[in-house]
């Protein structure tokens, strides 16, 4: 019998979200409805719900490096995903980690800085150890407008701004940025893949809903699923988009603030990998 390496890994480092809507929750959501296999190094437990996050428990770094070490050397993993970080300690231990195992696979970076509703979740001595250790080396990048200008410095109030901001993750050696638009005040939602190559552009209507909780873990996740299971780059991000917009209008209406996505039902984009 001929044994075939596995495809379809993907190794989630990221924060807890107790409401389930976001993190590693949204996270494993998201890559077992695209068909891939999830595994997780829990790097924070938040307190959180629909209306905020009310206190944060950063994992001590050696058993995050450790987690990531148990996956890597057994189960193996085509693409590592990376949100909630907290701490530059924790940066700087998943860095190693990485180093250490000599994982040769896809980095999706989505640096988490701030909650849907606000609340900060990454020191500020974190940005710069982030920006050297992980964004240097990452195939893609997936900010929002906030995180952006935290980034490069810039405030982003229009696609033209996202571009730039864009062309400016790359400078810092990231291979390529997914610029999230949702939160300009336009009628429309712009994204942006920004690459050395090329900028594409997609645009939908924005949806008038609260519900919106965990959209920017989904749409990294549903990258780095995409990747894992032989998707080019640009077909992750179309299939993608396109499902964090199908979960969006699957939303089951639940919590009083900002409430989570409808992954289970929510439809999966066809694609290459599909």
């Amino acid at each position: 019998m001929t044994q075939t390496t596995p495809s379809g890994r993907v190794l989630i480092i990221a924060g807890s979200d107790s409401g389930g809507g976001a993190g590693i929750q949204a996270d494993i959501k998201t890559v077992t409805r695209f068909g891939a296999y999830a595994a997780t190094a829990v790097t924070a437990i938040t307190v959180q719900n629909t209306l905020g996050v009310s206190d944060v428990h950063a994992i001590p770094a050696p058993v995050v490096a450790a987690q990531i070490r148990a996956v890597l050397d057994d189960i193996g993993a085509d693409v590592v995903k990376t949100g909630m970080l907290a701490t530059a300690e924790l940066v700087h231990a998943v860095a190693d980690a990485l180093d250490a195992s000599g994982f040769k696979g896809k980095l999706v970076i989505d640096p988490v800085m701030v909650s849907t509703s606000g609340d900060r979740l990454l020191a500020d001595n974190a940005v710069e150890a982030l920006k050297a250790r992980l964004i240097a080396r990452a195939d893609v990048v997936t900010p929002n407008l906030a995180e952006a200008a935290v980034l490069t410095g810039r405030p982003i109030h229009s696609p033209f701004d996202m571009a730039r901001a864009g062309q400016e993750i790359l400078a810092l050696g990231a291979r390529a940025a997914i610029m999230k638009g949702g939160h300009l005040e336009d009628e429309t939602v712009t994204d942006l893949l920004v690459t050395a190559d090329d900028i594409k552009s997609i645009e939908g209507a924005k949806i008038d809903t609260r519900h919106t909780h965990g959209t920017g873990c989904t749409l990294a996740s549903g990258v780095a699923a995409a990747l894992a299971l032989g998707d080019d780059l640009p077909t992750a991000f179309v299939r993608a988009r396109g499902f964090v917009a199908n979960a969006i209008a699957a939303a089951p209406g639940f919590g009083k603030g900002h409430g989570p996505l409808g992954h289970a039902t929510a439809d999966v984009p066809e694609g290459e990998g599909a």
